[in-house]
């Protein structure tokens, strides 16, 4: 009888890829659910970018493959996109290298950096995509916990007590998801002594920059940061481009060289059209981000605030990011009973917070990627049940 892989054992299909497939039903049925769970942004990318993708695939020569490495275009944007808010100096030829969106960064960066039986440190909690692809390659899972008196930032006093052996990657993830807790340049400093201090790589997931947030910063304006440390930046939050599969690695020349050995055996590049594209997005006009992104999400995070409201859930208002994130009442079990119950009483999905670890097992995440009238048709919805008692 054929069998599948061992590995498989270790990890469970996503969850959103199992219960979308209930939502499906449910819609299917006429119930007409409101999702407000994933955070894939339902707005446009800026005119110029979508013009320029129709521009290259009329082009009779665009359809080859291309450079695994990415079209010199796409690397000097990302390089300019990085002075330009971050001030940090990157050289396009050597020091970034496209990914086809921040998840294949993830196996790229594990492949080329653990071995299977070497140790990962994952935050408790985390997007979980950290501890399934680690645990596929056949990585030892290290959680250290984030906690919300301490503002969700790394506890390195927790840190510097536990056994680092073996431990080769610290996968950070600044500003946080799910927490929403915003990135600060006194926690990557110490990221990067940490790193030096105990080689180990830190690998710093930075998708929500520009999402509710006045002053993006990267771990990379910390001198001495490319040494030891990585960074990833991704188009999907920032630009409305998730579909598209666009990111970025940074750090230094020998790193990026190690990841694209990998990189080259598994992908064929991506392409032209989409990276010529991309590399036009990466020089919006500020105004854009504004108008387009920060504007429309602060007026969305106030019917998500009004709906934590309405389930008893406190939550930090100083929150960025297109989450919201709240702790629930303590009536409840844990969040997933919550969640279950405005998902059939209300007709609104949204996510436990148990499946970025234990640490969230009393939290709930609402996204704010949904239109103000649906969002607020889920604050109608949910105030005519009663969550609270």
């Amino acid at each position: 009888m054929i069998q599948p892989a061992d590995r498989l054992s270790l990890v469970s299909e996503y969850y959103f890829s199992r219960k979308l497939k209930e939502v499906a039903q449910m819609n299917a049925e006429g119930k007409d659910i409101i999702s407000l769970a994933i955070g894939s942004p339902d707005m446009p990318p800026s005119p110029q970018t979508i013009e320029k993708l129709c521009e290259v695939a009329r082009r009779p020569d665009a359809h080859g493959y291309q450079p695994t490495m990415g079209t010199p275009e796409l690397r000097q944007a990302m390089a300019r996109f990085y002075k330009r808010w971050y001030d940090v100096e990157l050289d396009p030829a050597r020091e970034v290298l496209p990914l086809i969106g921040s998840k294949e960064g993830i196996l790229h960066v594990t492949l080329a950096f653990v071995n299977p039986g070497d140790a990962v440190l994952v935050p408790n909690p985390g997007y979980p995509t950290y501890t399934s692809l680690s645990k596929l390659l056949g990585a030892k899972i290290v959680n250290y916990n984030l906690r919300e008196d301490n503002g969700w930032q790394p506890d390195f006093d927790a840190l510097e007590q536990m056994d680092l052996t073996g431990v080769k990657l610290m996968w950070t993830n600044y500003p946080n998801m799910p927490t929403g807790a915003p990135a600060s340049i006194d926690t990557y400093r110490q990221l990067v002594d940490f790193a030096r201090r105990h080689d180990i790589v830190v690998v710093n997931d930075n998708p929500y920059s520009f999402i509710l947030n006045e002053h993006p910063i990267s771990l990379l304006q910390v001198p001495g940061a490319k040494a030891c440390c990585i960074e990833f930046n991704s188009m999907s939050k920032s630009h409305n481009m998730p579909g598209w599969r666009v990111g970025l690695c940074a750090t230094n020349a020998e790193f990026i060289s190690w990841i694209l050995k990998v990189k080259s055996n598994i992908d064929s590049g991506t392409f032209r059209g989409i990276q010529l594209a991309a590399a036009l997005a990466y020089d919006n006009r500020e105004e854009w981000h504004r108008e387009a992104n920060i504007a429309t999400y602060r007026r969305r995070r106030q019917y998500a605030e009004q709906i934590m409201q309405a389930l008893g859930c406190s939550f930090d208002p100083a929150q960025v990011g297109m989450f919201l994130w709240g702790r629930i009442p303590d009536n409840y079990t844990d969040a997933e009973e919550l969640t279950e119950r405005v998902l059939h009483e209300a007709r609104v999905f949204i996510t436990p917070g148990f499946i970025f670890g234990s640490r969230g097992e009393r939290y709930i995440r609402i996204s704010l990627c949904a239109k103000e009238e649906k969002i607020s048709e889920a604050l109608k919805r949910i105030n005519s049940s009663t969550f609270t008692s």
